[in-house]
């Protein structure tokens, strides 16, 4: 436990993506001028970020294995399609949240943060809890 405290402070401050690496600054700069759109375009950008981790852990524990030539491509497929489903789902559950993130929301589709967020936990073998 103690060590996926160390993982999320690492994470957090150390370690951050975009603050550390400069990856996934697009949107980050693009719709920081609102408070209350840059917050909800970082939760969007969050879940796509955890929904993409657990799918990469899968896709590298039982798939990639076999066939690791396939790697990036499998985690190019997985990332557009997890933002066309929180896409469709902040469009079905506040349009007005749609219309603020406008085009920035699909940005998250060629976010470079969240490829390399699975690549960075596959090439560090990370387990289901740490990625």
């Amino acid at each position: 436990m103690g060590n996926l405290f160390w993982i999320f402070f690492s994470t957090l401050l150390v370690n951050n993506f975009t603050l550390s690496y400069f990856l996934g600054l697009c949107p980050f700069l693009g719709v920081s001028s609102k408070l209350d759109t840059a917050m909800r375009l970082g939760a969007a950008n969050i879940f796509v970020m955890l929904i993409t981790s657990a799918m990469a852990w899968l896709l590298n524990t039982f798939v990639l294995e076999y066939v690791p030539y396939l790697r990036l491509i499998s985690f190019i497929i997985v990332i557009p399609s997890t933002v066309q489903f929180v896409a469709m789902a902040i469009k079905k559950l506040t349009q007005d949240l749609f219309r603020a993130l406008g085009v920035f929301l699909p940005l998250i589709t060629t976010n470079c943060a969240i490829l390399g967020l699975a690549l960075f936990q596959t090439s560090k073998e990370y387990g289901f809890g740490k990625a």
